[in-house]
């Protein structure tokens, strides 16, 4: 099929960049400046690669957008191939986000995208502050928590608690689940994030121990008898490490076992990472709907050609056809996108003595904590290259590493919470040095 010429690709988008409008944003300038600075200015993240991934950068490419980057851990299996639109049989193995950043560049010419295949928690800070939007196509709850924590750790708040305009990061979140999937925009400090509506999101089923152990009656029994059971047995207190390739197909093959032994058919490594890391199902043609969604969003956010969901769109698609738009509101208090943790602190307080008190902190409960200020690392817990790199500065005072400011903004990243619920996050902390005089009432300000 012959390429489309650039006024045909472009007819539709210029019906929204072209002329006003009375739902227009209000700094909505039309003109064929306005589409081209879209494709020069604007810098996009689409954090996955998977079924809604695929789509997300398909249409956002297709919306003038032609600087995008994409970040993915995963490589590509056998089973994706029936939704992954990107993907073919020959790719199985390979890194998805860089096979779904090259097949698109080959099919939409000026674009350019740039593949991250990494965990999202390899990349530094200043990795996700260089981008305009971020736009999350995730299975995982986990993850969508981290980024949205990294998100709304840019933000900065004035005098009277009002967010700063030019520190707020825009994120537009999809997800499917079967026929129903969701659209979503977050404002950090003005819409709520995804911590202040983490109730929206069921908990992940838990079985009895004995269960597992001596009557399994389904797939997903086995499964968590292999994960939570039979791992620590044989591993005797070794982490299990989910993102670790070995550690899945030791799981899932100890779960056929037990599957096999109880006749309990279903077992597959798919169900196995499901089951695992709580990831959630899709199917393709939610996946292009939803996407479809948040690609308009991430226009009207770039653009301004109209006023952006407020805030929560839901789809279903089970029965007939629905969708209705909910307005959450913000947790004025919430600790991942308020103006953060308040914590007074002695001048004489190691960083060492500092990381064993955020163990300590009943609002932060984190362990192997590592400890960043502005742009500077000040311990890294992890890799152990940094590790060594940022250890001398356990010694020193809190207080000294600030550049003996009264106060300021710390963050820190490690594994928080407790039990089962233990996972890895981000947390914003505001610092104030008792005798230099600060407090939490006069904090904004300083």
């Amino acid at each position: 099929m012959a390429a489309a010429s650039s006024s045909s690709r472009t007819s539709d988008l210029d019906k929204l960049l072209l002329r006003p409008g009375h739902l227009v944003g209000p700094t909505f300038e039309p003109g064929t400046q306005l589409r081209d600075d879209l494709g020069e200015y604007a810098r996009i993240l689409v954090v996955g690669a998977g079924g809604l991934g695929c789509e997300l950068l398909k249409d956002l490419a297709l919306s003038g957008f032609r600087n995008l980057e994409v970040i993915d851990m995963d490589t590509i299996e056998l089973s994706n191939l029936n939704r992954q639109f990107l993907f073919r049989p020959e790719d199985v193995g390979q890194p998805k986000a860089q096979v779904a950043a090259k097949r698109v560049m080959e099919r939409v010419s000026g674009v350019n995208i740039a593949p991250h295949f990494c965990r999202i928690e390899d990349k530094e800070l200043d990795f996700y502050s260089d981008f305009s939007i971020i736009v999350l196509g995730l299975d995982s709850i986990e993850a969508r928590s981290y980024i949205n924590a990294v998100a709304c750790g840019f933000l900065e708040y004035d005098s009277n608690d009002e967010p700063v305009e030019e520190t707020v990061k825009p994120m537009v979140d999809g997800g499917t689940e079967g026929f129903k999937g969701h659209a979503r925009v977050i404002l950090p400090g003005t819409t709520p994030c995804f911590e202040c509506t983490i109730w929206l999101f069921p908990p992940q089923v838990k079985f009895p121990l004995c269960t597992l152990a001596e009557t399994p009656r389904t797939a997903a029994h086995c499964i968590e008898y292999a994960h939570i059971i039979k791992w620590d047995e044989v591993h005797s207190g070794k982490s299990f490490d989910p993102d670790n390739p070995e550690h899945m197909q030791w799981v899932y093959s100890e779960a056929v076992k037990k599957a096999e032994l109880f006749g309990i058919p279903g077992v597959t490594y798919s169900l196995t990472q499901g089951v695992v890391k709580n990831i959630i199902p899709a199917i393709a043609s939610t996946n292009a709907i939803i996407s479809a969604a948040c690609a308009l969003e991430t226009l009207k956010i770039a653009s301004g050609c109209s006023k952006t969901l407020s805030n929560y769109l839901t789809y279903n698609g089970v029965e007939g056809l629905h969708t209705k738009v909910t307005e959450f509101v913000r947790v004025k208090d919430c600790l991942v996108c308020g103006p953060g943790i308040f914590m007074e602190l002695d001048t004489s307080l190691t960083l060492k003595e500092f990381i064993n008190q955020l163990e300590e902190h009943p609002k932060l409960l984190m362990s192997g904590a590592s400890v960043r200020v502005g742009g500077k690392n000040l311990y890294m817990a992890a890799p152990p290259l940094l590790e060594e790199m940022t250890r001398s500065n356990l010694g020193l005072t809190l207080y000294e590493l600030m550049d003996k400011s009264p106060a300021g903004v710390v963050h820190v990243t490690g594994m928080a919470g407790k039990g089962d619920k233990r996972q890895s996050c981000l947390r914003k902390l505001r610092v104030a040095f008792k005798a230099v005089g600060i407090t939490d009432t006069n904090m904004a300000a300083a």
